[in-house]
């Protein structure tokens, strides 16, 4: 394995002089990359910070490159050397520019004084307590109540704020570590995490394969290790350890589905780690530790389609990634593809069919709340600045709607081996839609040109909304929902009289979404009172839920409080927030919960409900928050 590894990194191709660079990085990787990082760290709490060094070592390609440019982001940096003669270090001048809102700083890193480019440099710096991709949580917010707990959330733009690096999907790194911190602390990253060490010395990784920084991860807390199967296994808090357990209990039975679509696991292990409830998103595809949120543990593992969907990012994402954000659906329509293959192989088509018209309804709905030309998968503008970025939610049920109407219309004995073979052939690479445009061209629509025209396939990629000629999924079971809930809505069919005892979650979630703003409070109390939907376990169904009752003036004050200060996944909070904002009656109480609940929250989670609370602006509508189950 090292050894094709490293075949692979020698053989990586560099950025010609002409070639577009990433608009969100500092870094002139056209001039020289990043091939690995060791990070040498120590963990302080009371300071909430990590300070120590990063050594890059680094591959040139310009020769007369006399300057190493970073990307850094709050960092405090104290001292910069290069390797000198025998074992010494020589201190190298360097210059940090001034901050740049939404982008960090760069640091330049002057070579002039040297002989030759350095084969690697090293970085001391301390973070800040402010740092975007950090957050320390005291004892009180973690489960025990006995000790402290830090998380990363590197994606997009964010490693830079821990790591001086290239800060760039289109660079990938291999790297090591060694952390300290406090007694009775265990720290895991995105390497090899071994349950078995006790961290006396310091806790040391190893990542092998190249990734890029966004995937770059680091948890620090009062965890234990529970195994699942021969190569996964669960970390958590010791009081949800088994709940955790139990609820990923079908992690194995998973990654053999995707192995038997899209080739082997090329990652080692397949860890997962549960997170305290201020982890911001659904999940984070970090390689050998995927990150998940406390969310999603229902108690019945009904929301297990989050983990295949991180689990496929091992191969959407994480061994193909996209060179630069503005090509953000390679990774997350192609994983939601994946994701839903991976359910339909372990629980049939008819449960991947609900699945799949909710996630198309959600899509559609989403639309409403989106500038035409952020609808479409990827523009022609230039790669110059992230205002040419698209729409990220709609990435993930758009790009995976493509692809499956490619499927649809090849066949899948044709279509399962051209994107096995994709993932084969670009494998630890990064990236673009025209390099996909072009192997879609030559080895599928060259043999069968039937499937889709060159028209066909511009508007899907660059066009907004979703094509005319998309085939929409239809389940039995939720055609006889749509029949109970038209019922309910009109009053002729009570609230005991649904179904509902038998539904699962996800007819749960399509029955609240589509009675959302239809409602009544009258008919919401009557629901509530049936099935104990206010406080329910599952957090998928209480968002819904909570977002219908706000709308509809149910009063749900208390459980809904209790909701907003437990739950930090932005997908959940904002819409519920925003929701509150709206109505001249919530505004204050709103106001007054976020100001209990906002040092909960993750940092990122705060930047985008403290513009929303400010008025400064307004999120991106509700519907397009909720893409889809699985989504972020």
């Amino acid at each position: 394995m090292k050894k094709m590894l490293a075949l692979l990194l020698a053989a990586a191709p560099l950025l010609s002089m002409s070639a577009t660079l990433d608009p969100q990085s500092y870094a002139r990787y056209d001039q020289v990359r990043v091939q690995s990082l060791h990070l040498d760290l120590k963990a302080d709490f009371e300071r909430k910070t990590l300070a120590g060094s990063a050594e890059l070592k680094l591959q040139w390609s310009d020769k007369n490159a006399r300057t190493l440019d970073l990307d850094t982001s709050e960092l405090s940096i104290s001292k910069v050397e290069a390797p000198g003669s025998g074992k010494s270090w020589i201190a190298l001048p360097f210059e940090l520019d001034k901050l740049e809102a939404g982008k960090g700083r760069a640091l330049h890193i002057d070579l002039k004084g040297l002989v030759a480019q350095p084969a690697s440099v090293r970085i001391h710096y301390a973070t800040a307590p402010t740092a975007s991709a950090l957050q320390w949580l005291s004892p009180a917010q973690t489960v025990s109540g006995k000790h402290p707990f830090m998380f990363s959330q590197s994606q997009s733009i964010n490693a830079r704020s821990w790591v001086p690096l290239q800060d760039t999907p289109a660079v990938r790194f291999t790297y090591s570590a060694h952390v300290e911190a406090p007694p009775g602390l265990r720290v895991v990253m995105s390497a090899d995490n071994r349950p078995e060490v006790n961290g006396e010395d310091g806790w040391n990784f190893q990542m092998p394969q190249p990734i890029p920084a966004y995937l770059l991860a680091i948890a620090i807390g009062e965890l234990q290790f529970r195994s699942l199967g021969p190569r996964s296994g669960v970390f958590a808090e010791p009081q949800r350890l088994q709940a955790a357990a139990y609820e990923f209990a079908d992690t194995e039975r998973m990654i053999a589905a995707a192995e038997s679509l899209y080739g082997p696991y090329r990652w080692g292990r397949y860890d997962m780690l549960l997170l305290p409830p201020s982890f911001p998103f659904g999940g984070m595809e970090n390689p050998r530790l995927t990150f998940l949120t406390p969310t999603m543990i229902a108690g019945d593992r009904s929301l297990v389609d989050l983990i295949a969907h991180e689990l496929a990012h091992s191969w959407s994402g994480n061994l193909v990634t996209y060179a630069s954000f503005k090509h953000g659906w390679l990774n997350e329509g192609f994983t939601t593809y994946v994701t839903t293959r991976i359910v339909e192989a372990l629980y049939g088509p008819e449960v991947a069919t609900m699945h799949l018209q909710l996630e198309e309804e959600e899509a559609l709905e989403s639309l409403k709340g989106i500038a035409k030309p952020k609808q479409a998968l990827i523009t022609h503008d230039p790669d110059t600045s992230a205002e040419f970025h698209t729409n990220g939610g709609l990435a993930y049920p758009k790009g995976a709607w493509l692809l499956r109407t490619l499927e649809q219309r090849a066949g899948r004995a044709v279509f399962d081996p051209f994107l096995r073979g994709w993932f084969d052939e670009h494998a630890f690479q990064s990236v673009t839609t025209q390099e996909f445009v072009d192997y879609l061209k030559a080895r599928l629509l060259a043999k069968h040109s039937q499937v889709m025209s060159e028209a066909e396939l511009d508007e899907w990629i660059y066009g907004p909304g979703i094509p005319a000629s998309a085939k929409r999924s239809e389940s039995a079971r939720l055609a006889a929902l749509d029949k109970q809930r038209t019922a309910w809505l009109a009053g002729t069919l009570t609230s005991a009289q649904l179904n509902a005892k038998q539904w699962q979650a996800i007819e749960w979630m399509k029955f609240l979404n589509d009675i959302d703003g239809k409602a009544t409070a009258a008919q919401l109390k009557e629901l509530d009172q049936a099935y104990a939907l206010a406080g329910t376990g599952n957090q998928e169904i209480a968002f819904r839920f909570y977002r219908s009752a706000i709308k509809a003036g149910y009063g749900v004050r208390e459980p809904l409080r209790q909701f907003l200060l437990s739950v930090g996944r932005i997908r959940m909070v904002s819409p519920l927030y925003a929701a509150l904002l709206k109505n001249p009656g919530d505004k204050d109480w709103a106001l007054a919960v976020y100001a209990e609940a906002r040092e909960r929250y993750h940092p990122l989670t705060q930047r985008s409900l403290n513009r929303m609370v400010t008025g400064a602006q307004q999120p991106v509508a509700a519907a397009a928050s909720t893409a889809s189950a699985t989504g972020r």
